[in-house]
């Protein structure tokens, strides 16, 4: 058997030691990718770590500013009232119950959250005389798998209703409010009216603290997910809140893989 020798030139020990050369360099430099790939990757779970527990800090604080408002402005309605004192427990009752049990959950259904509602303007409606024209009205597809299941935030139209009954014109000939609650396509909206009244409301020092909760509350947990609109047109302010479950719900699920 024959071996054939094979002699490299000075040129080719160059060439050779080039090749090793920039195969540690790239071994190197990818190896440091890797390590600099997954320290970015922690830095992100952290991010994400502290700004959930920041938007939690958040929503903590509003209900702690929420919740005490909202049953103090029921009472009131209950005390100017009395002879209707037997019909507005009944409802508070229930209203009670949402606050106290349904309030604290993350998520309650479309369906509950309709319901309480829809109590709390019948104890708004002792203060007001039998001729007011209130209208509140439901308009849901109770068919549909999302209206049954815990995907809207608590006490998320309190603030439109509340706003209405407040600022509304409770005296003048023409003067009312108008509630609507729509569930179809997996969409929960709500659209109040109400004409304003002419009288100048007092201010007070946490005069708009409930809309800056409502709106805070909104971006938290639905981000880009929902819409809020408020205009007026001649002597009617009108709000319309549309908030998109589906498109919610497919983000929490991918956010859990």
């Amino acid at each position: 058997m024959n071996f054939r020798t094979i002699e490299l030139s000075g040129n080719d020990f160059i060439t050779i030691g080039i090749v090793l050369a920039l195969t540690v360099i790239i071994v190197y430099l990818l190896l440091r990718l890797q390590q600099s790939a997954s320290k970015i990757m922690k830095a992100e779970d952290r991010f994400k770590e502290v700004e959930a527990r920041l938007n939690s800090i958040q929503l903590e604080k509003i209900d702690a500013k929420l919740n005490p408002h909202l049953i103090k402005n029921i009472l009131n309605s209950i005390q100017s009232h009395a002879y209707q004192t037997y019909y507005a427990i009944d409802k508070l009752a229930s209203v009670l119950d949402y606050l106290l049990y349904d309030s604290q959950k993350q998520y309650v259904t479309p369906k509950e959250e309709i319901e309480f509602a829809l109590n709390l303007v019948e104890i708004n409606k002792i203060k007001l005389s039998p001729l007011f024209d209130l209208k509140a009205k439901v308009k849901v597809n109770e068919r549909e798998p999302l209206y049954h299941q815990k995907v809207l935030a608590p006490l998320i139209s309190i603030d439109l209703i509340e706003n209405a009954f407040k600022h509304a014109d409770l005296q003048s000939p023409g003067a009312f409010i108008s509630i609507s609650f729509e569930f179809a396509d997996s969409i929960f909206s709500l659209t109040v009216a109400n004409k304003i009244s002419a009288k100048v409301p007092m201010k007070k020092g946490n005069s708009g603290l409930g809309k800056e909760i409502m709106e805070n509350r909104l971006r938290i947990i639905y981000g880009k997910d929902y819409s809020l609109d408020t205009f007026t047109e001649d002597d009617i302010f009108i709000s319309h809140l549309k908030i998109n479950l589906l498109e919610h719900k497919a983000k929490m699920l991918a956010a859990r893989r």
